[in-house]
């Protein structure tokens, strides 16, 4: 059965929002399209400059024999070591069409020619920080160097293999760990193109300082690391709470853009199909409570790289239930075809098959009754933090946990029955969508 799984999967592309120092590139607008919500659309000069991008990384990375960090090195041994491994590894960039020893694809760009210089750019991705653009648009590195590789057919094998994801999971980690010490504090100055605190950053983010617990006079406004500046927090306030004693009112989880909603979901459902339905079951890792939501709600939202990454919770209620879900870190939908800003087209699909974060939360409100809130990690978002426990009581808008090192998505789910009036402020869902507050009225129970 998972043989025949695995050929309904195709590998990841280039994703969202992971930016490196010295990247300049105009910022892209969303494509017009009918589809859901594309978080990432390439436009031509973002292509350019990620060609650029990646030829620097490459130039700038050692010999295929240099000493590797012993999480890489863990990585080139199961390559080689595994027979079926190193067959694909290797077909993985054969089939990229061009020669192998070429340095550039059949398009002209710049490619990663064999796995072992990808494990030498892996190596030296590990110990950089993402800096400040302006086009948000980047891929996470791992994924970028991967692009046309991962789109092939031993690419969409690879990356699905259990072995594969649970040794990049330990690579992740490993970066987490520099992410979270101090020398990742360098992205975190004022250059005005690629500083954090810079003239474009503060452009994009304006209002920072009076919207997020910092001191601009403290050397890196006094964040400890890139990860503590990542995961930061709203000051007091500045989120004011919707409805805070009216249990009919739902909280935005996330500070997020609406992507999906969807009502009838099923148990179980073909949700690698292009039209991606959410399939329970699958969604919510065979939990015994999934038959409880069979036929009920799903709404689904996108948190690009800038958003506040913290989950707050939707209702006021008891925590009956959290779960840590191992899964696949760089799939996408193969109904999608290409994606050079995978997996943002196949957002509805990953919620079935991605590293997350599950919570049952019994809600005060008996028109709600129980809920499940979900946390999905794409691509290099290997890490889930979830902050409360099972029989903890928790009132809305209270602290759930929260993603770290990147963009992500993340769901809410209702039993049938629920009737629900959402409210996306003025938007529809899948077009053009733009953040709504965390904490702010995303939804009323109108039973």
């Amino acid at each position: 059965m998972k043989k025949k799984i695995l050929i309904l999967l195709t590998a990841v592309t280039l994703s969202l929002g992971w930016i490196f120092p010295g990247q300049q590139a105009a910022a892209a607008a969303p494509a017009e399209t009918s589809a859901p919500y594309l978080v990432g659309p390439w436009l031509p000069t973002d292509q350019a400059f990620f060609d650029q991008w990646l030829s620097k990384v490459v130039q700038g990375t050692a010999t295929p024999d240099a000493p590797l960090l012993p999480v890489i090195q863990e990585f080139k041994e199961l390559i080689e070591e595994d027979p079926e491994l190193y067959m694909l590894f290797n077909q993985m960039f054969a089939q990229v069409v061009a020669p192998p020893s070429s340095s550039h694809d059949p398009s002209g760009r710049p490619q990663i020619r064999d796995y072992r210089q990808m494990l030498q750019v892996m190596n030296r991705l590990l110990t950089m920080a993402p800096a400040f653009n302006q086009t948000g648009l980047v891929g996470f590195p791992i994924n970028a160097i991967l692009d046309r590789p991962m789109a092939t057919p031993a690419g969409t094998t690879v990356f699905l293999n259990d072995k594969v994801n649970r040794q990049l999971k330990k690579i992740l980690n490993q970066w987490a760990v520099f992410l979270g010490s101090a020398e990742s504090r360098y992205v975190l100055n004022d250059h005005p193109e690629n500083g954090w605190f810079g003239r474009d950053a503060k452009a994009a983010m304006p209002g920072f300082e009076e919207d997020f617990i910092c001191d601009p006079a403290a050397p890196f406004h006094g964040f400890s690391s890139w990860d503590d500046f990542f995961t930061r927090q709203f000051r007091p306030g500045r989120r004011p709470l919707a409805g805070p004693e009216d249990d009919a009112v739902i909280a935005n989880a996330c500070e997020s853009a609406p992507y999906r909603i969807r009502s009838g979901v099923k148990l179980r459902d073909r949700f690698w199909i292009k039209a991606q339905p959410y399939s329970l079951q699958h969604m919510l890792a065979q939990d015994p409570l999934a038959e409880q939501f069979a036929g009920g709600t799903v709404y689904q939202a996108f948190l690009s790289a800038l958003s506040y990454h913290r989950w707050h919770s939707p209702v006021s209620g008891r925590i009956v239930k959290t779960r840590l879900i191992d899964g696949s870190y760089y799939a996408e939908a193969l109904s999608e075809g290409y994606d050079p800003a995978g997996p943002n087209n196949s957002q509805g699909y990953i919620t079935q098959v991605a590293s997350r974060g599950l919570i049952f939360i019994q809600a005060d409100n008996p028109e709600i009754g129980l809920m499940a809130v979900m946390f999905v990690g794409m691509a290099e978002v290997s890490s889930n933090e979830i902050t409360v426990f099972a029989g903890q009581h928790v009132r809305k808008g209270d602290p759930l946990g929260t993603f770290h090192f990147g963009g992500s998505t993340h769901t809410l789910i209702f039993r049938p029955g629920v009737k629900l009036q959402f409210d996306l402020h003025g938007q529809v869902p899948g077009l053009h969508s733009k953040n709504i507050p965390v904490r702010a009225r995303i939804a009323t129970v109108t039973n």
